[in-house]
C-alpha cells in the first residue's frame, strides 16, 4: 500500500467517525528506536568481517473507535533506519510507511462476535500465534474469526485466503515468505479461571507448490498441520506453564511432515525476586537424511523470546534442520522501583542427529536485560548477549567458524504515549 493510498484510508476513517454519533474515540502513539551492535547475531561471525551498528525507529499511530456493537481500529507505521533516505527527498524513497493493523469487530451479542481484516493475532504464550512486537514491523494476518465467549471459556475459529490481487483467471499465489500461506484456517479453544489456563489449538496452512526444473511452475497446494496445548497453572508462589504440539502433513509437494514439540517451565517468586527453571525440545531431521522431514518449526509466533535473544534459532532461520533442545535457567532482579534486571543463560544442543556423528552440544548463550520505567509513557532497555558457540554449531549455520567472539548489545527507547480519548454521548 502507497503512502498515499493509506492517507486516504485515514481521512475516510476520521470522516466516518466525526460523521456519526460515536461513543469513545481514542488515539495513542508508539515511538520506538534501538541502537543495535551486531557481532555474531542471528549468525555465527564470519572471518574477516567488521561488526555492524545501526539505529531502527518505528513510528505508529492507533486510532481505534468504539460503539455499543462496534469496534473499529487502523495501525499505520513508518519503520526506517536513521539515515536510509538521503535528506531532502520530497518522499521517502524506502517506501517505510504501511498499513499495520485495519479490522472491525462486531458484536452480535454478549457471547457471539466476529473480528474482520488485516491484524495482530496472539495466543497463550505466543509460541504459534504472536504479535512479534519486538519486530519493529510486528506481524498481522489478513483474516476473519468468528469468536464466541462465556464464563471464562473462549472459541475462535479463524480463516484467511491470500491473493496477490484480484483476478480475472488462476489462483498462483507467488508471493514467498517464511512459511507465507496461501490458505489458514484454525480453531482456538481455552479455558481460564483461578489464574490458571488450558487452551487447544489445531492450525491448517495450505501453501502454493510449485514443480519443475526451476521449481516455478504451480503444483497444486500442500497442507500442513499443527495441533496441541498450552497450559499454566499456579501453587502459591510457584507457577507452571507448558506446551505440546503434534505437527503433520507436508513439509513441501512431496515430503511428508511429522514433528513435535514439548515445554514446559516453572518459576518461583518468594518476594520480589523471580527465578525460573524450563526445557524446551523441537524435534529436527537426521542431517545424515530420513525419509520423512522431522523437523517442528513454530510458525507465526513471537520467537525472538524464545531460544536466546540472538535469534539464532527459528527466527527466519533454523528450517528443516537438526531441531533443538533448549534447557535455561532465568532470574528477574529488582534493582529499583520502577526498573529490574534479567538473566538468562540457555543450553543448546540439537534434537536430532548431526554429520559424521558429531556432539549434539551447539552452545551457551548468556542474555542480560536491564529494564527502567524512565517516566509515564517512557521506557528503556538494555541488553547484551553472548554466544559461546561448539564446533557442531558450524553444521547447523551452513560451515561458518565457531571459534569467533559472537555478541549483540543493544539499547532500545519506548515512547507511548496515549494522545486523547473523547466520549460522545447519544
Amino acid at each position: 500500500m502507497t503512502n498515499l493510498s493509506t492517507f486516504k484510508l485515514l481521512l475516510v476513517f476520521l470522516f466516518f467517525v466525526n460523521g456519526i454519533i460515536a461513543q469513545t474515540f481514542e488515539a495513542d502513539a508508539d515511538v520506538r528506536a534501538r541502537f543495535e551492535y551486531r557481532h555474531g547475531f542471528n549468525d555465527l561471525f564470519s572471518d574477516n568481517a567488521d561488526p555492524a551498528a545501526f539505529v531502527q525507529q518505528r513510528t505508529r499511530l492507533n486510532l481505534g473507535y468504539t460503539a455499543e456493537k462496534l469496534k473499529l481500529f487502523i495501525a499505520v507505521q513508518d519503520v526506517s533506519t536513521w539515515g536510509d533516505t538521503r535528506q531532502i527527498l520530497p518522499v521517502d524513497g524506502n517506501d517505510s510507511f504501511s498499513l499495520f493493523q485495519a479490522y472491525a469487530l462486531l458484536n452480535f451479542n454478549e457471547n457471539w462476535s466476529t473480528k474482520v481484516g488485516r491484524q495482530s493475532i496472539a495466543y497463550d504464550n505466543e509460541r504459534i500465534f504472536g504479535g512479534l512486537d519486538w519486530a519493529m514491523q510486528g506481524r498481522f494476518h489478513d483474516a476473519a474469526i468468528l469468536k464466541y465467549q462465556k464464563d471464562g471459556f473462549n472459541l475462535d475459529l479463524g480463516a484467511a485466503f491470500s491473493q496477490e490481487k484480484p483476478k480475472n483467471e488462476g489462483n498462483t499465489y507467488r508471493i514467498s515468505g517464511f512459511f507465507t500461506y496461501k490458505t489458514m484456517q484454525y480453531a482456538y479453544l481455552n479455558k481460564f479461571w483461578d489464574n490458571s489456563s488450558v487452551s487447544f489449538l489445531f492450525l491448517n496452512n495450505g501453501f502454493q507448490g510449485f514443480s519443475g526444473p526451476e521449481n516455478i511452475t504451480p503444483d497444486g497446494v500442500y497442507h500442513r498441520q499443527t495441533m496441541g496445548s498450552y497450559f499454566k497453572f499456579p501453587i502459591q508462589n510457584v507457577n507452571m506453564a507448558g506446551t505440546a504440539y503434534y505437527q503433520f502433513g507436508k513439509a513441501n509437494n512431496t515430503t511428508d511432515l511429522s514433528a513435535y514439540q514439548l515445554s514446559l517451565e516453572v518459576t518461583y517468586k518468594p518476594g520480589s525476586t523471580l527465578f525460573g527453571l524450563g526445557m524446551e525440545m523441537l524435534s529436527g531431521t537426521n542431517q545424515e537424511g530420513e525419509s520423512k522431514n522431522r523437523s517442528f518449526f513454530p510458525l507465526y509466533g513471537t520467537n525472538h523470546k524464545f531460544n536466546g535473544f540472538m535469534d539464532y534459532f527459528y527466527v527466519g532461520n533454523h528450517a528443516n534442520n537438526a531441531g533443538l533442545n533448549d534447557i535455561y535457567a532465568k532470574a528477574i532482579l529488582n534493582t529499583g522501583e520502577k526498573s529490574n534486571l534479567l538473566l538468562k543463560v540457555h543450553y543448546f544442543m540439537a534434537n536430532a542427529e548431526l554429520q559424521n556423528n558429531a556432539d549434539n552440544y551447539l552452545g551457551t548463550e548468556i542474555d542480560l536485560v536491564y529494564s527502567n520505567n524512565l517516566m509515564k509513557y517512557v521506557k528503556m532497555n538494555i541488553g547484551y548477549s553472548h554466544m559461546l558457540a561448539s564446533d557442531s554449531m558450524s553444521l547447523v549455520k551452513g560451515g561458518k567458524p565457531s571459534d569467533n567472539t559472537n555478541n549483540w548489545a543493544w539499547v532500545q527507547l519506548n515512547v507511548n504515549p496515549k494522545l486523547f480519548s473523547l466520549d460522545f454521548k447519544k
